[in-house]
């Protein structure tokens, strides 16, 4: 996979890949037979600026498949700045939103307070009616009352509206029938009328304030993901030397590893929250089986924060999620979050401690030495020691201002008491630490052991940190892709078209069940599941997937009775998913239970659209003494308060079999690769740079 240098010269071709980040934007994109990169700042403004003025850089002609991978609605969440959103609900449950779970965060903060609500509490509307648990209708639904909230709810200027009542998976009636009164009552009063997220489209499964809470997310960021992809699709569509070319698509990156269109997107903003991340682990699966490395931890450093994830052979699900305090229980990638990257931000505690993030600098001003900055950054702390290349970084169309990190080293390292060096190699050693943590809560802390792992090193800042990472966690190994600052942009073309469907059932197995389920209920569970298969066809074909293209996969979601959580299980007819659900509960928990009696909750499907995927060949074979033309200079680093003459090598002139014994550092367009002393690297026909670590 060539890399480009510059500005790219402008073609035609079909498929682009586009990740936004906090500093900068990323595109991957077709060219002839191959496949050309390009990175340009972000513009956290408005995000939409940069993902069109690169699909100006690389494009002017033809109709573009463009496959973004969005953090709009995650920052729509974080920074509160959704739409003006109304929850209708049952009278009597308006507050459930506020009451939420007992379950504290921070369970020894005596000064713990909840985060507020997305909704506030006076526009959370209840109207009378019931459904019984079992679908039947106890109470009919008050429409008086609910024409008098919906008058209320349009007079308040609310732009979304979450509808929600009890047992509404199990009999969505109220919720549709509450839907039609505000959209008649709009086209009465001349108004488009807010749009509506119904629980049973958005989660049809039981626990209600999860459900609730996952409905009000979504009617809070689709606005202004409605707004944004509307933008880029009018842009798309109609920028110049395209007109002609209305057929351009738009699809966004999931949360769970797959695609939908940017009308799937708009309606269902809550499955794209973890877009841009999701992208990465997509594309580090794909890349690190195409090495022979199928068991991963990922680790994704950019310029903000750092994603990391445990790949066991196959993508991490999760339905027990959440984002800023608030539960999503759509399925998603099981990815951890950490504010540390490349721009977060040094500092001193109150009791003078170092300390490195969560803020971050971002694309604006961004770290010092990209010449706004004031603030010494993770990113100025490598450039300090030597780890950065100035007149190497995105091949060398950003120029980093070595000069102007000097002073603010000086001033900060004799206000701690420190040499500078000192003090940047302890910026990088809390930084390293905090990363650490992270990946301990994805592999230790849930029962595996980091040394049977390989960690996969992506993101810009990435390279820089990974031997460290591993050495701490005694990983004896790091794989490290071409091209790893756009590995997230690489995911987006290389992942299928996904929908996630469910439906709680509540099923009871008795114990003691050999052969797994019984007829009867086998046969219960497959009627059940044909619902979701139909709509699973239909949405499919919305998708532009044809029917022999798509692939449905069938999971219950089981737990022992009694207990509060389930296990995500595959259900094949012709297996037996008792013994498959003893089996994970087992390594989830070290221990089983045959005699006590399983139940099965909540049916899942998964519906998989396949397309024609990229090809990435090999590269060219060499020896292990790399090309004497990929040594571009001998310059000193620092490591480990020593300094060290570090080879600095171009990756692009690199063969398969090159060996690169440390310290050197390692230059390419999208990121700079360390190897420090402790650690030599070889190249593999991928041009996938491994580094072996002594621990």
């Amino acid at each position: 996979m060539p890399h480009t240098t510059h500005a790219p010269e402008p073609c035609c071709f079909r498929i682009i890949g586009v990740d936004t980040g906090g500093t900068f934007t990323d595109l991957i994109y077709q060219k002839d037979q191959g496949w050309q990169v390009f990175k340009l700042l972000s513009t956290p403004d408005n995000p939409a600026r940069a993902v069109l003025e690169g699909l100006r850089a690389v494009t002017q002609c033809g109709p573009l498949q463009v496959v973004h991978g969005s953090t709009v609605g995650t920052n729509a969440i974080l920074e509160r700045k959704g739409a003006r959103t109304a929850l209708i609900t049952n009278t009597g449950f308006e507050d459930v939103m506020t009451i939420g779970r007992q379950n504290r965060s921070r369970l020894y903060d005596l000064a713990y307070v909840k985060d507020l609500p997305l909704v506030p509490e006076e526009l959370c509307f209840g109207v009378p009616g019931r459904v019984l648990q079992t679908g039947e209708e106890r109470t009919p639904l008050d429409e008086d009352r609910a024409a008098e909230v919906v008058r209320n709810i349009i007079s308040a200027g609310v732009e979304s509206v979450a509808i929600g009542f009890l047992f509404g998976f199990a009999n969505p009636a109220h919720e549709r029938r509450m839907a039609k009164i505000l959209s008649d009552i709009a086209d009465q009063t001349g108004h488009a009328g807010p749009p509506a997220s119904l629980s049973h489209e958005i989660l049809a499964e039981f626990r209600e304030f999860e459900r609730i809470s996952t409905t009000v997310i979504n009617a809070y960021v689709s606005p202004i993901m409605s707004r944004y992809l509307s933008f880029l699709q009018d842009h798309l569509q109609a920028r110049e030397g395209n007109a002609g070319h209305p057929e351009s698509t738009l699809r966004i990156m999931q949360s769970n590893g797959g695609s939908i269109s940017a009308a799937t997107a708009m309606r269902e903003s809550v499955r794209t929250i973890l877009s841009g991340p999701a992208g990465g682990v997509v594309g580090a699966l794909t890349m690190g089986r195409l090495s022979g490395f199928d068991r991963l931890i990922t680790f994704d450093m950019g310029g903000t924060s750092t994603d990391v994830a445990l790949l066991d052979r196959d993508l991490c699900l999760t339905t027990d999620a959440a984002i800023s305090g608030y539960p999503v229980r759509t399925p998603m990638l099981d990815i951890h979050t950490v504010g540390a990257g490349g721009g977060s931000i040094a500092g001193q505690d109150a009791g003078g401690a170092l300390t490195v993030g969560p803020e971050s600098a971002g694309a604006d001003p961004g770290p010092i030495c990209y010449g706004r900055g004031e603030r010494i950054t993770v990113t100025d702390a490598n450039l300090f020691l030597g780890r950065l290349l100035p007149d190497h970084f995105l091949g060398g169309n950003m120029i980093l201002d070595v000069a102007r990190i000097q002073q603010p080293f000086k001033a900060m390292a004799a206000q701690m008491g420190l040499a500078p060096r000192e003090l940047a190699e302890g910026i990088l050693a809390v930084a390293n630490t905090n990363m650490e943590r992270a990946i301990r809560v994805i592999s230790v802390e849930r029962g595996f052991d980091p040394r049977e792992f390989t960690l996969f090193s992506f993101g810009g800042a990435g390279g820089l940190h990974a031997a460290y990472l591993a050495r701490l966690l005694n990983i004896p190994r790091v794989l490290i892709p071409r091209n790893p600052g756009i590995l997230s942009a690489v995911g987006m073309i290389m992942a299928d078209v996904i929908k996630d469907y469910s439906q709680t059932v509540m099923r009871e197995i008795p114990s003691g069940q050999p052969g797994g389920l019984p007829e009867k209920l086998a046969a219960d569970l497959l009627h059940l599941f044909v619902p979701l298969e139909q709509r699973a066809g239909e949405e499919m074909t919305a998708e532009g997937v044809s029917e022999d293209h798509v692939r449905l996969e069938r999971f219950l979601d089981m737990r022992y009775h009694g207990q509060s959580f389930e296990i995500i299980t595959p259900f094949d007819p012709g297996a037996n998913p008792v013994a498959a659900f003893h089996a994970l509960h087992e390594k989830a928990y070290g221990y089983r239970n045959p005699a006590r009696p399983v139940e099965i909750v909540t049916l899942r499907l998964r519906a998989r659209g396949v397309p024609q995927k990229p090809v990435f060949a090999p590269i060219a074979r060499g020896s292990a003494p790399p090309p004497p033309e990929a040594l571009l200079d001998t310059r000193p680093a620092i490591f480990e308060g020593q300094q060290h003459e570090t080879k600095i090598w171009s990756r692009d002139v690199l063969l398969a079999g090159n060996h690169l014994p440390g310290p050197a550092l390692v230059a390419e367009y999208t990121s700079t690769l360390l190897i420090p002393p402790f650690a030599a690297a070889h190249v593999d026909d991928q041009g996938a740079l491994i580094l072996e670590i002594e621990t």
